[in-house]
């Protein structure tokens, strides 16, 4: 059974109103998940279980967990969104059973921010942050006024200041820990310059600043490898390593559903476990609790 990935076109950015992003992805989602219904009804009897999710590496461990649910009766459909809001509206608002792209600290910001009543229904993943090159390969060659790209989201950049903190780059406020921003930065050494920028375009700027501060999905999906081009990396035993770990999340109610068990168990397989250890180099680790 080939799994089902439809992609959404969505303009909207973590920076925007929910109202100005919503339409377009709305839209193009709601599209994918009524298409992909008519053709699961057409091939058989499998039940459709309907995922949003980043493309890489959360899209991709749903492929390989695919045939493991029509094994268990269940068709899976995934949609691929590009932003980090439009994956948590579409599922309180029922159009989808859940969303695989987030950790549990961003789930409770945005259900706090929103208003919505999203739970986590069993982790599978981490990701290890990790500091990146940009136009110095070399924590070595740090100087004076350089300058470092970190995501602009209230969990992801404490989570980028805390590793520059390990790594002696900054130090951050007593206390600061996971709602630390650039305004918690106590002692700057370096003078470092700290450029915000929404998370999926990080990346984009590895031309233009000293160094890049990185979650494993948007290091992999700019050609990143942690075990050879990151600098410094959260270690697997690391407080923030086991925070931020990647969860399946449903709406409040839907969690112990037979489909979504279903999709957890898979996701939790030895199977599974073997495919993200052979196909991340490290970038994405499974997650035992």
């Amino acid at each position: 059974m080939k799994r089902k990935v439809f992609t959404a076109i969505v303009t909207g950015v973590l920076a925007v109103s929910l109202a100005a992003c919503g339409g377009s992805s709305s839209d193009a989602a709601s599209s994918a998940a009524s298409s992909s219904s008519e053709t699961a009804e057409a091939s058989g009897d499998l039940i459709p279980i309907t995922v949003a999710a980043s493309e890489t590496p959360h899209a991709e461990i749903l492929e390989a967990a695919a045939p493991l649910l029509a094994e268990q009766g269940y068709d899976l459909q995934v949609t691929v969104f590009s932003d980090y809001v439009q994956p948590n509206n579409v599922v309180e608002d029922g159009d989808f059973d859940a969303n695989y792209f987030q950790h549990i600290p961003y789930l409770e910001s945005f259900n706090e921010e929103q208003d919505t009543h999203l739970v986590n229904a069993g982790g599978i993943h981490y990701e290890p942050f990790g500091i990146y090159p940009g136009t110095k390969s070399s924590l070595e060659d740090i100087a004076d006024g350089d300058t470092v790209a970190v995501p602009n989201d209230t969990t992801n950049e404490a989570r980028a200041l805390l590793l520059l903190q390990d790594n002696e780059l900054i130090t951050l406020k007593e206390g600061a820990g996971l709602t630390a921003t650039v305004n918690d930065i106590e002692e700057n050494p370096y003078n470092l310059e700290i450029l915000e920028f929404e998370a999926a375009s990080v990346a984009l700027h590895k031309d233009e600043v000293s160094y890049l501060v990185l979650n494993g999905n948007y290091a992999l999906e700019a050609g990143f490898s942690v075990g050879s081009d990151a600098i410094a990396y959260e270690l697997s035993d690391s407080d923030a390593a086991q925070t931020y770990v990647n969860v399946i999340a449903v709406k409040e109610g839907n969690e112990n559903s037979e489909a979504v068990t279903a999709l957890v168990e898979a996701l939790k397989s030895d199977e599974i476990k073997t495919f993200i250890t052979d196909t991340y180099d490290g970038a994405v680790v499974p997650f035992v609790e």
